[in-house]
């Protein structure tokens, strides 16, 4: 387990962090480097496995609180060994059981998971999935259909765990109550203690022979597909769609979990998005900045017209209103903003030089009014400091 990265530098996390915190990060690095923004890269692939494997293992409460205390030994991991090395507890839980037990009676906020909780439904996890959307699928929304994994319960046990034909049997070390009342030495003298069943984990039930389809656990991994609507608007790393009952199978009757859609949007080749608005470039050429008039601006449309004042200046910003992104769940739009850049011409031939020549000689220079301005503080400087450049002259 040495070459094993650590889960919570996987997901960029302390130690410490909250269930939320948890989550976020996991959208966060999940996104970063899911497989479909990054085709044929073996390395983001293993990237996002490792990056699933540590959320699936620190977004459960018991065993992140495993993972904390043994890191990638966990005993548990394999074979269903159970805990070890507490000279006589079998792990946290049984600490804690310890201050429930007949020598303390009263400690009810350490209480371990009783046979009740074990055996009580539980429900099946959240799962999340990232859809990949192009820029206008996500701006005009579309319909998407998709596939991802999730477990089911093994159609050949029906969720028992045993080989068909064969049902599983009262545990002999619990008599079913999943728990075993032990004596255990203590700072405070022997005590006795109920403590989780080693034969049967809690359960209650041992299973002779196991289903060979599902290797005992109950459950097979299946693949679904879904086919959604993904309404207009929608943006990157938005979570827009929580599908119920689609997550991982709830326990002993419990419902299933839900899968949570997230959607990651592909950059535009020519916009930029700020919520509902657009921003693109736009270049025009020297002689429309000087005189004006309609160049072509692109829309998600296609292209429209668009009238430049004459004079117009480099890095001048327009805006078009109701031609951005529509809100989503409404009808209004975001605006297109548009800003634009003064080409200058390259690899001029003589006549064209010569013609510009005498349009610069044509001018009094007053149509330059920014020139004019620095021409003019320039000659005020000189002038302050005439006496201070006189003097470090002389001195050459």
């Amino acid at each position: 387990m040495a070459d094993k990265r650590d889960y919570y530098e996987v997901l960029g996390i302390a130690k410490g962090a909250s269930d939320d915190e948890i989550k976020k990060a996991y959208r966060k690095a999940a996104k970063a480097s899911h497989p479909d923004l990054h085709p044929d890269d073996k390395e983001a692939e293993a990237r996002f496995k490792e990056i699933n494997e540590a959320y699936e293992v620190l977004s459960d409460p018991q065993t992140r609180a495993r993972y904390d205390q043994f890191g990638h030994e966990d005993p548990r991991a394999g074979a269903g060994a159970g805990y070890g090395g507490f000279s006589g507890f079998s792990g946290f839980e049984d600490i804690f059981d310890m201050f429930n037990g007949t020598g303390f009676g009263g400690f009810g906020g350490f209480g371990g998971r009783t046979a009740q909780r074990q055996n009580a439904p539980q429900r099946g996890s959240d799962l999340q999935y990232t859809l990949t959307l192009s820029f206008e699928e996500a701006a005009f929304g579309c319909k998407k259909e998709f596939k991802f994994q999730r477990n089911a319960t093994c159609d050949a046990c029906h969720g028992s765990g045993a080989k068909p034909g064969t049902q599983p049997q009262t545990c002999p070390t619990c008599g079913g109550s999943g728990q075993q009342r032990v004596s255990v030495n203590s700072p405070f003298g022997q005590v006795q203690t109920m403590r989780t069943c080693q034969t049967c984990g809690g359960k209650g039930k041992t299973i002779k022979e196991r289903c060979t389809k599902c290797s005992g656990s109950g459950f097979t991994r299946v693949t679904r597909t879904v086919t959604m609507n993904v309404p207009a608007g929608v943006d990157d790393g938005q979570n827009f769609k929580t599908i119920p009952g689609e997550g991982q199978p709830g326990r002993n009757g419990g419902p299933a979990g839900d899968l949570y859609v997230t959607c990651a949007v592909r950059p535009h080749k020519i916009f930029k998005r700020d919520r509902y608005d657009l921003y693109c470039d736009v270049p025009i050429s020297f002689t429309q900045a000087a005189l004006g008039g309609e160049i072509d601006v692109p829309t998600l449309g296609g292209t429209m017209k668009y009238s430049i004042p004459s004079g117009t200046q480099e890095g001048t910003s327009f805006r078009i209103r109701s031609e951005g992104i529509q809100q989503l769940r409404g009808s209004a739009k975001g605006d297109l903003f548009f800003t634009v850049h003064v080409e200058v011409p390259k690899h001029l031939g003589e006549k064209q030089k010569e013609l510009l020549r005498q349009f610069e000689e044509s001018l009094s220079g007053r149509e330059y009014e920014k020139r004019k301005s620095f021409t003019d503080q320039v000659k005020s400087y000189i002038k302050e400091n005439a006496e201070r450049f006189k003097e470090k002259f002389d001195k050459k």
